[in-house]
């Protein structure tokens, strides 16, 4: 295995790194949060009560404890660091200060500078870890988004000084918003890839992989049959990509049928898409790249050339020219399959190769069911109608309505011959599900957790047999 296989396999599996002697690892083992704890990805979540709200002023925030918390976010990482500040911030009794103190938990996880960051936010908000495993980030975080709690107007200031900090890249974010809710934005352990197009070298990263080697059914016999692929269509050209290639990068960037193509895969949402990225006014191609941010445990991806942010699961330019611009990504249907069924239902289609064309030893599970108990970032409160983890194809109507057809029930039911629809959709099996509209036009879509397709799309319909 190269310095890149290495490398990028200890990014994705353990999500984490170590800054200034400071341990900021979530690892496989923590757990998602206070709000929805599960043991197992199909199980059904107990739900842990969430308290109440705490009281939010409406005026201006308290200029002493503005500064307070800007002292130390200044010093987040020098031995400088000291929480005797937290007692202006507490005595000003504003709970919106919450947000800081779960930022700064970020990256105080142990010892004394912890528990003092722990009790100012009981004490600012009255809530307590309780039954919440995990990092003290995640289940406060949890509470605040849970309860939408409003931040103060100073707080993405605060906020870009601790992030520039640990990488002066993100600086350009914060100053070029077009609609970010800095709020709900967490780091999830990496620096971003800023390597420049056609660059597949070693990274301090998670590292997309840009034009990968590609080869025909026969030459994917390295793959089995029964494990898991991404599929997508482009102008009657099929490609495969095999799961735990993209579990690596996730990332992908590439040509097919003609037209040029950015494919995230967020691991922590279970979510492949595919964007076309050669329409985009004002630029000869977007080159997507992963950030390192998350948002609502969903990955940030954001364009190379532009450094325009996006929303992942949307394809919503956020910041940068971009998204001064309002672009908003067009999006191409991802099939979730087996090889096996793939193949079959494409027999023309490509593979990327076993070594993605860098020299590569991909192993077949490289997150080592790191996802298994939940999500393990913050992701607030969850839907309760289904799983957190299940999967689900997620589609949007032709009205605007977004729908999900649980992805196990659906497969099942269609085994059976039974009809699979809901809101004049369809769905078929066709080497993995599509969904289709009253008049027979494929729309749109691909799978994610319910965790994550139900908070971008909060009133979307459930299908169940």
């Amino acid at each position: 295995m190269n310095r890149l296989g290495v490398f990028a396999l200890a990014l994705v599996t353990a999500c984490s790194a170590t800054i200034s002697g400071t341990d900021t690892t979530a690892g496989p083992d923590a757990a998602p949060s206070l709000v929805t704890i599960q043991s197992g990805p199909t199980a059904t979540p107990p739900i842990v009560e969430i308290p109440p709200a705490p009281d939010v002023p409406t005026g201006p925030f308290d200029p002493a404890a503005e500064e307070a918390l800007l002292y130390m976010a200044d010093r987040l990482f020098s031995t400088a660091f000291a929480t005797d500040r937290l007692d202006e911030v507490v005595a000003a009794g504003d709970a919106r200060a919450a947000w800081a103190i779960a930022d700064l938990l970020r990256f105080q996880q142990g010892g004394g500078l912890r528990d003092d960051l722990v009790e100012a936010f009981t004490a600012l908000t009255g809530a307590d870890r309780g039954a919440a495993l995990g990092p003290d980030f995640v289940w406060t975080t949890n509470l605040l988004i849970a309860w939408d709690l409003p931040a103060w107007d100073g707080y993405p200031e605060l906020k870009r000084r601790i992030y520039s900090s640990i990488y002066e890249g993100w600086d350009r974010f914060f100053r070029e918003d077009h609609g970010v809710d800095w709020r709900l934005v967490t780091w999830g352990g990496v620096l971003p890839d800023d390597r420049p197009f056609g660059d597949n070298s070693v990274c301090n990263c998670i590292p997309s992989l840009d034009d990968p080697a590609t080869t025909d059914a026969a030459g994917g016999g390295w793959y089995p049959d029964d494990r898991i692929v991404f599929g997508v269509v482009v102008n009657s050209e099929a490609l495969a990509l095999p799961k735990n290639q993209m579990e690596v990068h996730e990332m992908v960037n590439l040509t097919l049928g003609g037209r040029e193509l950015g494919i995230p895969y967020c691991t922590l949402c279970g979510s492949p898409q595919a964007y076309y990225t050669d329409n985009v006014p004002g630029t000869d191609r977007v080159v997507l790249r992963t950030s390192g941010l998350l948002s609502r445990s969903n990955k940030v991806m954001y364009d190379i050339n532009t450094w325009s942010m996006f929303n992942t699961f949307t394809g919503q330019a956020l910041t940068g020219p971009l998204g001064e611009a309002g672009v908003v990504l067009e999006q191409v249907s991802v099939v979730t399959s087996t090889w096996g069924d793939w193949k079959a239902a494409h027999p023309d289609t490509r593979i990327i190769a076993e070594d993605g064309g860098i020299g590569f030893e991909y192993p077949l599970d490289p997150l080592g069911g790191r996802d298994a108990n939940g999500p393990i970032f913050p992701v607030g409160d969850v839907d309760p109608r289904l799983p957190v983890q299940e999967l689900v194809m997620g589609v949007i109507a032709p009205d605007g309505t977004p729908v999900a057809f649980p992805i196990g029930t659906a497969t099942l039911a269609l085994a059976a011959g039974d009809e699979v629809a809901l809101a004049g959709l369809t769905v078929r099996q066709e080497g993995g599900l599509r969904v289709y509209d009253s008049k027979g036009n494929e729309l749109v879509s691909h799978q994610a957790y319910w965790f994550a397709w139900s908070q971008f799309n909060p009133e979307t319909l459930v299908w169940s047999p």
